[in-house]
Formats: structure tokens, C-alpha cells, sequence
């Protein structure tokens, strides 16, 4: 006991007791039961539901599938999109970063929120501002006769629009708590501006600026709503492609097949992603935030500043307000009112109900995803955790790329006998709502969950307190803006999922994406004003919710 008092007065880590390490993993056990029930399961049943019959698998129809033309177009453009939306992002938002991370000016809170509303809407919400923006009869359109909706342009921008949140938050997160002396002393010892930012700051950002261009590849990769709206007949990504063969074709065997394939490559990303993440936490001492950032000094700063802010409001700010005037189109609020009743047959209820079955879905898909989450980050707490536990890790965050539409679809085929038969049952939207919401509660928790002392738990430990006390005592008060900011975050990704939703919501409960995107699916001006007024209701939603957390936000709180 003496030795073990005299190593934590000293500081010097010791290995795990047995029981820590037992408990540890014990803590584990929900998070694995979920995911292999409501992620692993259905998506196994969907892949072999279209390889496997009277017990052979087919493994030839890999070879079939890809062999096909318009197959081979899909997945050069799934590739090529993904690269360029990727450059254009890293391109327009690195001034971003800089800004947000090195000056200091009034209203930044509220632009660093603004900033981070697109992230978090749904991909429908995207497409339907975009599509007033530079589609058919949209603002372009009207003022110079400009319209973007059958290039691939309009399909970059809208990935820009909802990326440029990743690389502000991943790169100026870290580039705010680099400790500026570094390029001042290179610069001291002669060095030009440019150099001593290329031979100083520039490695020690690239870990980040590799992880952010990496998370971007991925939802782009994976891009659905935005590409099912604005692509039209001629442009498909993998995950629109999964899609239409699924529910239009009824190809089930493709379908296994483009699953498999976005399957292997996003595990690749992930796989990469997370290396460079672990280069980001070990190689950098890091300094307040609150340190470095300044006001602007000079016209080439205040020019910098206003270009980010300009570049802001264009891309970022006049989609959406586009959108709302869209809505407001007809006179006396006519849409926002049609939304009081269904005239128009689509739905079985009024559509105005979408609202109310999205936050009571949301709601409980958020205490799932921070009871599966929070689990999951207490047990990654220590950096030395084993193999098995880092590879959980890694495969948390495979809900955000696997395909939607799989998962989905999967709960339908493999949810439909006792005791998992949960088809008529309405948490089976919820289940699929919080595996993509897990992420975002893992991903915000761990790093502060990480930052605790492991001295202090041990200190309260030894003076008698019970594990649960310890956890009340020592955790809790230090994570609890944490897990407020990781439920906010759950919260706004649960009420925009689209790909699953759309196949388990039922007719007479649509959520508020699924409502979108069948309104903007049917031909009518009435349809596309409700459209608006649905997609305005729900960016609003999330925007309240993106202001309460940077309230309460610090700047080392999570990832996200």
C-alpha cells in the first residue's frame, strides 16, 4: 500500500488492478449486445439475404455487380465527388479555421454556432435549400437564369455547405491551443512568415487537417439526401445506389453487393482516421485557447476576417435564408397553415404531426445514445486499453458511414420474429436513430473522460467511497457539460436521420425527413411550399439547439 501511495504522490502511471480491468470490460457489454443486435445483425442479414441461397454463397455476383457500366459509373462518381468536395471543403474553411482559432472579435460565439448549424442538419434539409437556391424556379434561376440542379455543382457546394463545420471544429479546435511562441521564435531566428508557418505550424497541424479531410471524405462518400435531391436520374453515389436498388428495384443481390463494397472502404477510412487522431492526443503540448486568439492587428488581418465572414454568409447563411423565403412564398403563411391538413393525400395524418413524432423519436433515440455511449467512452477512459477495446473503438464509428439505407432496410428483414420482432414497434426508429448518434456521445465524452486525474478517483477509492460514488463525486462534475453537449449533439442528428428512417417510419408517424422528402417527391406547388416550411421548422429546431450548446461549451469539450 505504502508503494502504491508513494507512485501516485510521484505521478507515475500504474498498470491496472485485474478487477479495474475486469470492470472496464464488464462496462462493455451493453454497448457490444447493441451493436451486434442493431447494427452488426441487420446488416449481415441484408448481405446475405442477396449472396447466400439454399446455403451457397454466391460470391461470383462481386465480379456480376461490378462488371456493369452504370455500376462502374456509380462508383467513379461516389470516388471522384467525394476527392473534390473534400479539396473544396479543406480549400474555403482552412481560412476558417485560422480565423476562428487566432482572433477574437464580437459575435464569434454566435458565427461559431451558425458555423456549425449545417453539420447538423438533415442531408433533406440540404438538398431542399440548395434546390431553392440553384434549382428550377430557385433564387439563381430567377435573378440571372442560372441553374445548378442537373450539374454536379450544385452537389459540391451542398457538400461544402454542410462540411465546412468538420474542418472549423477539427483543425481551428486544435490550431487555437498551439502555442504561437513557436512560429514567433522561428520567425525571431529569421525565418519568413511563410516558412516558419510551413516548418512550425504546419506539422503540427497536419494530424488534424488529416483527420478532418478524412471525416469529410467519408460523409461525402456516403452522401445521400443531399445527392437523392439534387442528383436526379444522372448522378448516384453508392448510398443512393443501395437505395434504388433496395426499394425500387428490388435487387437484392446488387444491393449486398454495393453494401460489402462501401462496407470495406469505409472501414478503410476509419481505420486511417483513427491512427491519425492518436497522433493528434500524443504528439503536442497544447496551451489555453483563451490565450492565443486576439484581434485582428493590420489590413491584411481585418481583409482575412471580413473574406471568411463574407465567404460565411454566402455559402453558408443565404442557402437558408433562401429557404425560408421559400416558405413564406405564398401569402398569409398559406404553406406553414396546409400543414394543419393533408388535402393533398400524401401522408395519412397531417404532415404538421412530423414535428411531434421527430422530437419524441429524437428524445428517446438520445437517452439511448447516451446510455450505449456513455458506457462505451467510461470504458475507452485509459489510453492503454487493450486490442479488443481499441477496436471497438474504431467500429463506433462505423454507423456513420456504413450505408443507412442497409441498416434500415436490414431492421425490416432481420427484426420480424420473437423476441426481436419489432416492425409494428415505434422504438425500432428510435434504435436506428441513436447507432448514428452513439458516435457523437463517444466522440464528446472521451476526451474529457480521458482528461480526469486518475489520481483523484484513486485518492476518493482509497479514502472509502464506492466505485458509484466515485463516479458521483469525481466524474460527474467534470463531464457534466460534456454529456450535456454530447446529448445536444445526439439530439440533432437523431431528429435529422433520413437513410434507416425512411424505410421504418410508418405512414401514419412520419418523421420530419421522411415528411421532406415525400413532399419534394411529388409534382405541385403546394407540395413544394410545405416542403420549405417542413425544412425550415426542422433547421430552426436545430439551430436552437446549436446555440444552447455553445452556452455551455468549453473549448476542449470533445471533438465535436
Amino acid at each position: 500500500m505504502d508503494v502504491a501511495r508513494t507512485e501516485v504522490r510521484a505521478g507515475r502511471p500504474k498498470a491496472p488492478a485485474p478487477g479495474k480491468s475486469v470492470a472496464r470490460l464488464a462496462l462493455l457489454v451493453v454497448p457490444v449486445v447493441f451493436f451486434a443486435l442493431f447494427f452488426a445483425y441487420p446488416v449481415a442479414a441484408i448481405v446475405a439475404r442477396g449472396l447466400e441461397a439454399d446455403g451457397v454463397w454466391h460470391f461470383g455476383r462481386i465480379t456480376d455487380v461490378v462488371a456493369q457500366p452504370d455500376i462502374r459509373h456509380v462508383l467513379w462518381f461516389t470516388t471522384w465527388q467525394a476527392f473534390v468536395s473534400t479539396a473544396l471543403t479543406l480549400l474555403i474553411a482552412l481560412p476558417g479555421a485560422y480565423v476562428f482559432a487566432r482572433f477574437d472579435f464580437p459575435g464569434k460565439q454566435i458565427l461559431r454556432a451558425v458555423v456549425t448549424v449545417p453539420f447538423v442538419l438533415p442531408t433533406v434539409v440540404v438538398g431542399s435549400a440548395f434546390l431553392a437556391l440553384v434549382g428550377r424556379g430557385g433564387l439563381l434561376d430567377e435573378l440571372w437564369g442560372v441553374r445548378l440542379d442537373t450539374t454536379v455543382w450544385a452537389i459540391l457546394l451542398a457538400h461544402v455547405f454542410f462540411n465546412y463545420a468538420v474542418v472549423v471544429r477539427t483543425v481551428g479546435g486544435l490550431w487555437s491551443q498551439l502555442d504561437p511562441r513557436q512560429e514567433e521564435a522561428a520567425r525571431v531566428l529569421g525565418a519568413s512568415r511563410f516558412a516558419a508557418w510551413r516548418k512550425v505550424t504546419l506539422p503540427a497541424l497536419s494530424p488534424a487537417v488529416a483527420a478532418a479531410a478524412l471525416m469529410v471524405f467519408l460523409f461525402t462518400f456516403t452522401s445521400f439526401g443531399v445527392v437523392q435531391i439534387l442528383g436526379g436520374p444522372t448522378f448516384a453515389t453508392l448510398e443512393v445506389e443501395i437505395y434504388r436498388q433496395t426499394s425500387e428495384i428490388f435487387d437484392l443481390p446488387t444491393a449486398a453487393v454495393l453494401t460489402m463494397i462501401q462496407f470495406v472502404a469505409v472501414g478503410a477510412i476509419l481505420a486511417v482516421h483513427a491512427w491519425t487522431v492518436r497522433r493528434r492526443e500524443t504528439a503536442l503540448r497544447l496551451v489555453d485557447a483563451s490565450v492565443t486568439a486576439r484581434r485582428p492587428r493590420g489590413a491584411g488581418q481585418w481583409t482575412l476576417l471580413a473574406a471568411v465572414l463574407g465567404t460565411a454568409a454566402v455559402l453558408l447563411v443565404l442557402p437558408l435564408a433562401v429557404l425560408v423565403q421559400r416558405s413564406l412564398d405564398a401569402p398569409g403563411f398559406a404553406y406553414y397553415k396546409a400543414l394543419t391538413d393533408d388535402e393533398s393525400g400524401v401522408f395519412l395524418v397531417p404532415p404538421i404531426e412530423a414535428v411531434g413524432n421527430s422530437l419524441q423519436y429524437a428524445c428517446a433515440a438520445t437517452a439511448l445514445a447516451l446510455l450505449i455511449g456513455g458506457l462505451a467512452a467510461a470504458a475507452l477512459t485509459r489510453r492503454d486499453a487493450g486490442r479488443f477495446v481499441r477496436g471497438f473503438d474504431a467500429l463506433l464509428m462505423l454507423p456513420l458511414g456504413v450505408s443507412a439505407v442497409t441498416v434500415g432496410f436490414g431492421f425490416l428483414i432481420a427484426l420480424d420474429e420473437p423476441p426481436l420482432d419489432l416492425r409494428s414497434s415505434w422504438i425500432l426508429v428510435p434504435l436506428a436513430q441513436a447507432l448514428v448518434g452513439v458516435p457523437f456521445v463517444v466522440r464528446t465524452m472521451l476526451p474529457v473522460l480521458r482528461a480526469v486525474d486518475v489520481r483523484l478517483r484513486e485518492a476518493a477509492a482509497v479514502l472509502g467511497a464506492s466505485p458509484w460514488r466515485v463516479w458521483r463525486e469525481v466524474d460527474l462534475p467534470m463531464v457534466r457539460r460534456a454529456l450535456l453537449i454530447a446529448a445536444g449533439f445526439a439530439f440533432a442528428v437523431s431528429l435529422g436521420e433520413f437513410g434507416a428512417t425512411v424505410f421504418i417510419a410508418r405512414p401514419d408517424n412520419p418523421t420530419l425527413p421522411v415528411a421532406v422528402a415525400r413532399l419534394l417527391g411529388r409534382a405541385g406547388e403546394l407540395n413544394y411550399g410545405q416542403a420549405m416550411a417542413l425544412s425550415t421548422i426542422l433547421m430552426v429546431v436545430c439551430a436552437v439547439a446549436l446555440l444552447l450548446l455553445e452556452r455551455i461549451r468549453t473549448d476542449r469539450t470533445g471533438e465535436f
